[in-house]
């Protein structure tokens, strides 16, 4: 295909790197360098010595590469493709939250914006969410904005979680009664949800995990089936890992329109033009990346 040869030489010649979430669509996972959940990119992000990271993702994502790597050229394909989790707060809700709970230290799931992460005091992933908690010294934790992977956090910490009221609305609309459908259809597979699912749908579920951690449970499951409830993107890279192995999606509809926005003509044309390109205040990038480097900093 034209686009895949012209991207992939416009990539050497920018000195470019190309980073795509987990739940981009197959084609352009296949151009990517690295495909990733939140952490394993943010880790790329900040380690990477090119000059360009053209980010395959939604805006907060992009943000975070800016925030790390501030010398370098961070393009988001697709202006568009926001997240909405990542909206459902703003700074002055939460400066008036830290207001009515002064002890708390603020943990903001990395699905947030940069001026969200420049009022924490560290951020988290689905990955790394229990390990960042159980780290801090207080005894009391404001986590924003995912109320489901707020709960999900709370079950492994001794720590009070006073979460904020937002939701992925992908993982939330999932349901412990499509578990057990999916169940009674695939009676041999291992069920592998998010951690921004539910309570009850966690409940339902054998196994928890950030989409990292469902690649390698895949791996090295002896299980040779499985039903997968995250974002559908997943799917594509869990087959591709493992061809020996059939995946399911716990439903058809755990679609994230913004992460479909971008395809390989976008990607061509975010290298031809380095743009749109992802820039961050130096006063909020300097404050927010405080909580990422924290962050990285705490071993799992």
């Amino acid at each position: 295909m034209t686009a895949i040869k012209d991207i992939l030489a416009l990539k050497e010649e920018r000195q470019a790197t190309i980073l795509a979430h987990n739940y981009q669509i197959p084609e352009v996972q296949d151009v990517a360098d690295l495909v990733g959940d939140s952490l394993e990119l943010s880790r790329a992000a900040a380690r990477l010595d090119t000059e360009v990271i053209i980010f395959c993702g939604v805006d907060f994502m992009a943000e975070t590469a800016a925030i790390l790597s501030p010398q370098k050229k961070v393009v988001l394909p697709e202006k568009g493709a926001w997240c909405p989790m990542a909206h459902m707060i703003t700074p002055d809700q939460l400066r008036d939250l830290k207001a009515l709970h002064p002890k708390a230290a603020v943990v903001c799931y990395v699905n947030s914006t940069a001026e969200i992460k420049a009022e924490s005091d560290v951020c988290c992933t689905s990955a790394n969410g229990v390990q960042v908690v159980n780290s801090l010294s207080e005894n009391e934790v404001i986590f924003v904005p995912d109320r489901n992977l707020a709960a999900y956090v709370a079950r492994f910490t001794d720590k009070k979680v006073i979460s904020w009221n937002g939701y992925c609305y992908v993982h939330d609309h999932l349901t412990a009664e499509q578990v057990k459908a999916a169940r009674a259809e695939h009676p041999r597979a291992e069920v592998l949800v998010h951690p921004e699912c539910r309570p009850e749908v966690i409940d339902e579920a054998d196994f928890t995990y950030s989409t990292a951690g469902m690649g390698r449970h895949a791996k090295a499951s002896a299980a040779r089936e499985f039903i997968i409830g995250t974002e559908e993107g997943m799917i594509y890279r869990l087959k591709k890992e493992n061809p020996d192995k059939e995946f399911y999606p716990l439903t058809t509809n755990a679609v994230c329109q913004n992460m479909k926005k971008t395809d390989l003509v976008k990607v061509l044309r975010a290298l031809q033009t380095l743009e749109p390109q992802v820039t961050v205040s130096e006063e909020i990038a300097a404050r927010a990346r405080r909580s990422i480097e924290r962050m990285l900093a705490v071993k799992i």
